[in-house]
């Protein structure tokens, strides 16, 4: 639960006697999907592209809601944080003093879309390792031989070192751009591979902060069998089964698994995810059937009524309040004492 629930000290108007039912019902929820968070088990991680968070017309009701699912995790990667971090210090106020967040500078230029990636975690549960950085392509070389700056990736991928429990890795996020509207358009697939393969090379250098690496978020795949997928584990990474097995990440008419968790794991091969799920916030909050309780709220970018104001709910305004995404998560082993204390012990 976040540390700052008080309806008196609300940051703007709200309904407390809705928000605290629609609260109580997707804490039920929450309660039934999502692992209890333990101290020394196992460590909670999420992916989470929050659409347009910090450029939108967000309700501080919408906020307490985002709050109470993220206070479930102890490690969460948010794709499409925008330059304005308003909306993600009022989150990060809510859960309590000891979240912490890195982020990226702001994307320049159309593709990048004014977009930060970013890293939220819960300081009594999670460490920073010290090492943070945005992703640069190294230079490759033609057929002659000479280097050839390669095109870098649109909106910067993110990289950080945590540690938690027994368990040191290296977190790196993406928003991989999507290009046409094709399973395999050639601009995100060159995006994939190249992030792919610079972090595969980079976990075998000397000096590497970690042997172990998780890259997640939002690549826009379609489907496992799509070519985007294959270069991800062509790279060398794995998707364990419990996680290709999910049900789709987008919220739209057409079935995608855009959002991922892939591993690479030379220091802690043996780490496999003890569970996995993908949260559907939508059957609770703004779902279908609370249409009637914000229809007198609807109302367009431009200020005007929409035409069809149920349609303008579930397809646009729901998601403007939440996400485009629904969340994804991974609960991982971090207690390695017997295996340590075995291979100790000797025979």
């Amino acid at each position: 639960m976040p540390f700052f629930y008080d309806f008196d000290k609300a940051a703007g108007p709200i309904d407390a006697g809705r928000t605290a039912r629609n609260l109580l019902e997707l804490r039920r929820k929450l309660n039934l999907e999502i692992p209890r968070r333990t101290v020394v088990d196992s460590l909670l991680l999420a992916t989470w592209n929050i659409q347009a968070f910090g450029a939108s017309s967000r309700t501080e009701e919408s906020l307490w809601y985002i709050a109470e699912i993220l206070s479930r995790f102890d490690l969460i990667a948010i794709q499409e944080v925008k330059r304005d971090l308003g909306e993600l210090d009022r989150v990060q106020k809510l859960l309590g003093p000891w979240w912490r967040y890195l982020v990226t500078d702001a994307s320049e230029g159309d593709g990048g879309n004014d977009e930060r990636l970013a890293f939220l975690f819960d300081t009594r549960k999670v460490r920073f390792g010290g090492m943070a950085g945005e992703i640069v392509l190294p230079p490759v070389k033609d057929e002659d031989g000479n280097a050839v700056n390669p095109d870098q990736i649109v909106r910067t991928p993110y990289i950080a070192g945590f540690k938690s429990g027994w368990f040191d890795f290296m977190l790196s996020t993406v928003h991989i751009k999507f290009g046409e509207n094709e399973r395999a358009d050639p601009g995100r697939l060159e995006e994939i591979r190249q992030i792919a393969r610079f972090l595969a090379n980079r976990l075998t250098q000397t000096g590497a902060w970690s042997r172990n690496m998780i890259l997640l978020g939002d690549f826009n795949i379609f489907d496992k069998d799509s070519p985007t997928f294959t270069a991800l584990t062509d790279a060398g990474f794995t998707i364990p089964h419990n996680i290709q097995s999910l049900p789709v990440t987008n919220v739209g008419a057409k079935p995608r698994k855009y959002d991922q968790i892939a591993f690479l794991l030379g220091g802690n091969p043996d780490v496999k995810p003890l569970q996995a799920g993908v949260l559907d916030y939508f059957t609770t909050i703004y779902s279908d059937a609370k249409f009637p309780d914000y229809a007198p709220q609807l109302r367009k970018a431009d200020g005007t009524l929409p035409g069809n104001p149920r349609s303008y709910y579930r397809n646009h305004w729901r998601r403007r309040q939440m996400s485009d995404h629904l969340l994804m998560w991974a609960e991982l082993p971090i207690e390695f004492a017997d295996p340590y204390l075995k291979a100790k012990a000797g025979p």
